[in-house]
């Protein structure tokens, strides 16, 4: 099985000062940089998601902003591929399908923000095109929610998906755990 590791909008808006500050967002994105690690020192294929935020009502990821950018612990090289959507699912109207299929890559390790759109939306949908899916929870960020008027904290928020994740779509794993399997 050929793996492929899926960044997903790790970028400068959702990092302390950012427009969209996620919690624990700098601890995920050092997670995700030991596991981008890992997969270059095994040269497997890396795919970054860039979010373009569109549009009048865009409140983060703007075109020509400082937020828009990759951060800098998971900086692409030039090899790397990039790859840029304007939707939370990393498919919809992209190039992702093909590139990890000219890749051949069957098994994708998703990782990023935010875990209850992007993350979530992503893996579903790599699921439905037949790819077995791995996240790394632990290097996945997310913010906390309001539902009619009741405060839901980050870490319910991400667990929850997580959990929904790790019922049917994919295998739920830390980054140690997933680093232990693939020694």
């Amino acid at each position: 099985m050929k793996r492929g590791l899926i960044l997903v909008d790790i970028q400068n808006d959702y990092f302390p000062g950012g427009r969209m500050e996620l919690v624990g967002m700098t601890e995920a994105s050092l997670k995700a940089k030991d596991l981008l690690s890992h997969f270059r020192e095994n040269r497997l294929p890396t795919f970054h998601v860039q979010h373009i935020g569109t549009g009048p009502n865009a409140t983060c990821f703007i075109p020509n902003t400082e937020g828009i950018e990759i951060h800098e612990n998971v900086k692409p090289l030039q090899e790397d591929i990039v790859i840029q959507k304007h939707y939370a699912n990393s498919f919809r109207e992209t190039n992702l399908l093909g590139e990890l299929n000219k890749a051949g890559v069957d098994q994708v390790v998703i990782c990023g923000a935010m875990s209850h759109m992007c993350i979530d939306a992503t893996t579903r949908a790599a699921a439905d095109y037949g790819f077995k899916c791995i996240v790394v929870h632990d290097s996945c960020a997310t913010k906390d929610l309001e539902f009619r008027g009741h405060s839901i904290p980050a870490d319910q928020v991400h667990g929850s998906f997580m959990a929904a994740l790790g019922f049917a779509y994919a295998n739920v794993v830390s980054l140690k755990e997933f680093v232990s399997e693939t020694v």
